[in-house]
């Protein structure tokens, strides 16, 4: 659902993304993982069409939805609205939006504040709205950019458990991580060095391209 190939990206004469190329398929589970500054962040915005490559390709199947790391929300506005906005960005209709909120709501406990101002609201409830509005419209392809910052245990249980759910479903995730303690949930990593991608973990080889390169880390 995902493939990226000689994907390059720079910032003035600094260069962040050199000939990167992988694929998701269908059902899978990929992190990515690498050191602050490696490009992780400018990785996805380009996947999602918030940044232009410089060079190479980029083909992603089925509706995407979208994580970043910081919350773009207004802060006026209370999750109702806020949801109803996103909604229409969608092209929803408002009984779609109301009925899809409110199980997202449900599900990931935040219900309660569906008339609250965002500005009124704790760090972990905004990246809890933040991440219903990426799935408000039922994407097939879910790129998070460390999704789960301020969750309490709980509910960073319970994403673990709805990305499963998803994968599980058909849909494909592609999640930014920091926490190596997190590694044996993916189907597979991509670390982001040097501008460039390596690949491990159980289903390494079902992302690698031939311009990528496979590594061995006994998993």
């Amino acid at each position: 659902m995902i493939t990226v190939r000689g994907l390059a990206k720079r910032y003035r004469r600094r260069r962040v993304l050199e000939d990167v190329s992988f694929t998701v398929p269908r059902g899978m589970l990929t992190g990515i993982q690498g050191e602050n500054g490696a490009g992780k962040s400018t990785l996805l915005k380009c996947l999602v069409g918030l940044l232009k490559p410089d060079a190479g390709q980029i083909v992603l199947d089925g509706r995407v939805g979208y994580c970043p790391q910081d919350p773009s929300l207004i802060e006026s506005l209370t999750l109702t609205e806020q949801f109803r906005l996103f909604g229409a960005g969608y092209g929803l209709t408002p009984d779609q939006v109301a009925d899809r909120a409110g199980t997202l709501m449900e599900e990931f406990g935040c219900a309660r504040y569906a008339t609250t101002r965002v500005d009124r609201l704790s760090g972990g409830t905004r990246q809890k709205v933040n991440l219903i509005a990426a799935l408000l419209h039922e994407p097939d392809v879910l790129i998070l950019d460390e999704p789960y910052q301020g969750f309490d245990y709980d509910t960073y249980q319970h994403f673990w458990d709805y990305t499963e759910r998803f994968r599980v479903d058909g849909g494909s995730v592609v999640v930014v991580s920091h926490m190596h303690t997190e590694i044996a949930r993916f189907d597979a990593m991509l670390d982001l060095a040097a501008g460039r991608v390596t690949a491990s973990g159980r289903r390494a080889k079902d992302v690698v391209l031939t311009d990528a390169v496979l590594t061995d880390r006994g998993e």
